[in-house]
Protein backbone atom coordinates (compact mmCIF):
# COMPACT_ATOMS: atom_id res chain seq x y z
CA UNK A 1 0.00 0.00 0.00
CA UNK A 2 1.35 3.31 -0.65
CA UNK A 3 2.09 5.84 1.49
CA UNK A 4 0.06 8.56 0.17
CA UNK A 5 -3.23 5.95 0.80
CA UNK A 6 -1.96 5.25 4.76
CA UNK A 7 -1.83 9.26 4.94
CA UNK A 8 -5.25 9.80 3.70
CA UNK A 9 -6.50 6.61 5.53
CA UNK A 10 -4.98 8.12 8.64
CA UNK A 11 -6.52 11.95 7.84
CA UNK A 12 -9.80 9.92 7.68
CA UNK A 13 -9.61 7.96 10.91
CA UNK A 14 -8.45 11.80 12.86
CA UNK A 15 -11.50 13.03 11.07
CA UNK A 16 -14.13 10.81 12.32
CA UNK A 17 -12.58 10.83 16.17
CA UNK A 18 -11.78 14.29 15.80
CA UNK A 19 -15.76 14.91 15.47
CA UNK A 20 -15.93 12.49 18.48
CA UNK A 21 -14.27 15.33 20.84
CA UNK A 22 -16.28 18.16 19.10
CA UNK A 23 -19.19 16.85 19.44
CA UNK A 24 -18.41 15.77 23.39
CA UNK A 25 -16.50 19.01 24.07
CA UNK A 26 -17.99 21.58 21.90
CA UNK A 27 -16.06 23.45 19.42
CA UNK A 28 -14.52 26.08 22.37
CA UNK A 29 -13.33 23.21 24.26
CA UNK A 30 -11.41 21.10 21.94
CA UNK A 31 -8.05 20.90 21.83
CA UNK A 32 -5.55 19.46 19.78
CA UNK A 33 -4.36 17.25 22.29
CA UNK A 34 -7.74 16.04 23.15
CA UNK A 35 -8.01 15.14 19.59
CA UNK A 36 -4.29 13.39 19.82
CA UNK A 37 -5.48 11.70 22.92
CA UNK A 38 -8.72 10.25 21.13
CA UNK A 39 -6.62 9.28 18.22
CA UNK A 40 -3.75 7.32 19.96
CA UNK A 41 -1.28 9.82 18.79
CA UNK A 42 1.00 12.48 20.04
CA UNK A 43 0.43 15.69 19.30
CA UNK A 44 3.27 16.28 17.24
CA UNK A 45 1.79 13.27 14.74
CA UNK A 46 -1.35 15.11 14.73
CA UNK A 47 0.31 18.04 13.43
CA UNK A 48 2.05 16.10 10.68
CA UNK A 49 -1.60 15.55 9.50
CA UNK A 50 -3.14 18.91 10.56
CA UNK A 51 -1.67 22.07 12.03
CA UNK A 52 -4.48 22.90 14.16
CA UNK A 53 -8.33 22.11 15.15
CA UNK A 54 -9.65 24.70 12.74
CA UNK A 55 -8.34 23.32 9.98
CA UNK A 56 -9.43 19.70 11.08
CA UNK A 57 -13.03 20.87 11.54
CA UNK A 58 -12.97 22.92 7.95
CA UNK A 59 -11.56 20.11 6.43
CA UNK A 60 -14.59 17.86 7.64
CA UNK A 61 -16.83 20.89 6.10
CA UNK A 62 -14.97 20.89 3.00
CA UNK A 63 -15.25 16.86 2.72
CA UNK A 64 -18.99 17.57 3.03
CA UNK A 65 -20.05 19.60 0.75
CA UNK A 66 -17.59 18.05 -2.37
CA UNK A 67 -19.43 15.36 -1.57
CA UNK A 68 -22.94 16.85 -1.81
CA UNK A 69 -22.28 18.61 -4.67
CA UNK A 70 -20.97 15.80 -6.64
CA UNK A 71 -24.35 13.92 -5.72
CA UNK A 72 -25.66 17.52 -7.25
CA UNK A 73 -24.36 17.11 -10.46
CA UNK A 74 -25.73 14.06 -11.13
CA UNK A 75 -29.17 14.69 -10.38
CA UNK A 76 -29.06 17.65 -12.08
CA UNK A 77 -27.71 15.95 -15.18
CA UNK A 78 -30.73 13.05 -15.28
CA UNK A 79 -31.47 13.46 -18.31
CA UNK A 80 -34.91 11.73 -18.04
CA UNK A 81 -36.16 13.70 -15.72
CA UNK A 82 -37.87 17.14 -16.08
CA UNK A 83 -36.62 20.51 -14.10
CA UNK A 84 -39.39 20.23 -11.06
CA UNK A 85 -37.53 16.52 -10.74
CA UNK A 86 -34.57 17.57 -10.76
CA UNK A 87 -34.80 19.96 -7.94
CA UNK A 88 -36.80 17.90 -6.32
CA UNK A 89 -33.72 15.10 -6.04
CA UNK A 90 -31.36 17.49 -5.81
CA UNK A 91 -33.19 18.58 -2.62
CA UNK A 92 -33.68 15.26 -1.25
CA UNK A 93 -29.70 14.33 -1.86
CA UNK A 94 -29.20 17.08 0.28
CA UNK A 95 -31.41 15.90 2.88
CA UNK A 96 -29.90 12.22 2.66
CA UNK A 97 -26.69 14.03 3.21
CA UNK A 98 -27.81 16.24 5.85
CA UNK A 99 -29.07 13.32 8.23
CA UNK A 100 -25.76 11.14 7.12
CA UNK A 101 -23.93 13.79 8.72
CA UNK A 102 -25.95 14.72 11.82
CA UNK A 103 -22.57 14.61 13.99
CA UNK A 104 -20.99 16.90 11.74
CA UNK A 105 -24.23 19.16 12.17
CA UNK A 106 -24.50 19.88 15.11
CA UNK A 107 -20.97 20.48 15.53
CA UNK A 108 -20.93 23.12 13.24
CA UNK A 109 -23.62 24.78 15.27
CA UNK A 110 -21.97 24.98 18.05
CA UNK A 111 -19.37 26.62 16.12
CA UNK A 112 -21.20 29.07 14.70
CA UNK A 113 -22.36 30.06 18.30
CA UNK A 114 -19.04 30.37 19.30
CA UNK A 115 -18.31 32.71 16.39
CA UNK A 116 -21.32 34.90 17.57
CA UNK A 117 -19.78 34.79 21.06
CA UNK A 118 -16.86 36.03 19.75
CA UNK A 119 -17.94 39.31 18.07
CA UNK A 120 -17.04 37.16 14.72
CA UNK A 121 -20.69 36.57 12.79
CA UNK A 122 -21.55 33.66 11.79
CA UNK A 123 -23.59 35.15 8.59
CA UNK A 124 -19.80 35.39 6.66
CA UNK A 125 -18.49 31.58 7.35
CA UNK A 126 -22.02 30.46 6.76
CA UNK A 127 -22.57 32.48 3.47
CA UNK A 128 -19.27 31.44 1.93
CA UNK A 129 -19.67 27.83 2.50
CA UNK A 130 -23.57 28.10 0.91
CA UNK A 131 -22.81 30.37 -1.90
CA UNK A 132 -22.36 27.40 -4.59
CA UNK A 133 -24.97 25.94 -3.13
CA UNK A 134 -27.69 28.71 -3.52
CA UNK A 135 -26.66 29.76 -7.03
CA UNK A 136 -26.94 25.80 -8.40
CA UNK A 137 -30.71 25.82 -6.73
CA UNK A 138 -31.11 29.91 -8.48
CA UNK A 139 -29.65 28.15 -12.02
CA UNK A 140 -32.12 25.15 -11.54
CA UNK A 141 -35.17 27.27 -11.25
CA UNK A 142 -34.47 29.44 -13.86
CA UNK A 143 -33.73 26.97 -16.63
CA UNK A 144 -37.20 25.59 -15.32
CA UNK A 145 -38.46 29.16 -16.28
CA UNK A 146 -36.86 29.46 -19.43
CA UNK A 147 -37.93 25.92 -20.67
CA UNK A 148 -41.57 26.86 -20.01
CA UNK A 149 -42.06 24.02 -17.30
CA UNK A 150 -41.98 26.97 -14.27
CA UNK A 151 -43.92 30.36 -14.05
CA UNK A 152 -42.66 33.79 -14.22
CA UNK A 153 -41.46 33.97 -10.55
CA UNK A 154 -39.02 36.17 -8.37
CA UNK A 155 -36.11 34.24 -8.85
CA UNK A 156 -34.38 35.11 -5.13
CA UNK A 157 -37.87 34.43 -3.71
CA UNK A 158 -37.61 31.04 -4.94
CA UNK A 159 -33.96 30.87 -4.04
CA UNK A 160 -34.57 32.08 -0.29
CA UNK A 161 -37.79 29.29 0.13
CA UNK A 162 -35.82 26.45 -0.91
CA UNK A 163 -32.89 27.49 0.98
CA UNK A 164 -34.97 28.56 4.10
CA UNK A 165 -36.57 25.02 4.17
CA UNK A 166 -32.62 23.52 4.31
CA UNK A 167 -32.07 25.53 6.99
CA UNK A 168 -35.21 24.02 8.76
CA UNK A 169 -33.99 20.41 7.94
CA UNK A 170 -30.45 21.48 9.93
CA UNK A 171 -32.44 23.21 12.77
CA UNK A 172 -34.71 19.68 13.05
CA UNK A 173 -31.94 17.40 12.97
CA UNK A 174 -28.84 19.33 14.69
CA UNK A 175 -30.96 21.59 17.03
CA UNK A 176 -34.02 19.09 17.78
CA UNK A 177 -32.92 16.15 17.64
CA UNK A 178 -35.53 14.57 15.24
CA UNK A 179 -34.77 11.32 14.14
CA UNK A 180 -36.01 11.98 10.53
CA UNK A 181 -36.64 14.80 8.82
CA UNK A 182 -38.96 13.17 5.87
CA UNK A 183 -41.97 15.55 5.95
CA UNK A 184 -39.61 18.60 5.03
CA UNK A 185 -38.85 16.31 1.87
CA UNK A 186 -42.78 16.84 1.55
CA UNK A 187 -42.69 20.29 1.76
CA UNK A 188 -40.25 21.17 -0.54
CA UNK A 189 -42.09 18.94 -3.03
CA UNK A 190 -44.91 20.49 -2.25
CA UNK A 191 -42.89 23.79 -2.89
CA UNK A 192 -41.06 23.13 -6.38
CA UNK A 193 -44.54 22.27 -6.91
CA UNK A 194 -46.26 25.52 -6.69
CA UNK A 195 -42.95 27.16 -9.39
CA UNK A 196 -44.57 24.90 -12.32
CA UNK A 197 -47.14 26.79 -14.51
CA UNK A 198 -50.29 25.03 -13.97
CA UNK A 199 -52.19 23.16 -16.76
Amino acid sequence: MSITVEHDKRRCEILEKALDVFMDEGFEDTTIQKIADRCGITRTTLYIYFKNKKEIFNFSIKQLMAEVERNIQEARKAAALNFMEKIIRVLNVIIDKLEGNRRLLIVVLDYLLYLSKNDSGPYQQVRKRTLRLRHILANMVIDGVKAGEFAAVNIRAADDLLYGLLESAIFRLAVLRRDTVSELKESLELAVRRFCKTP
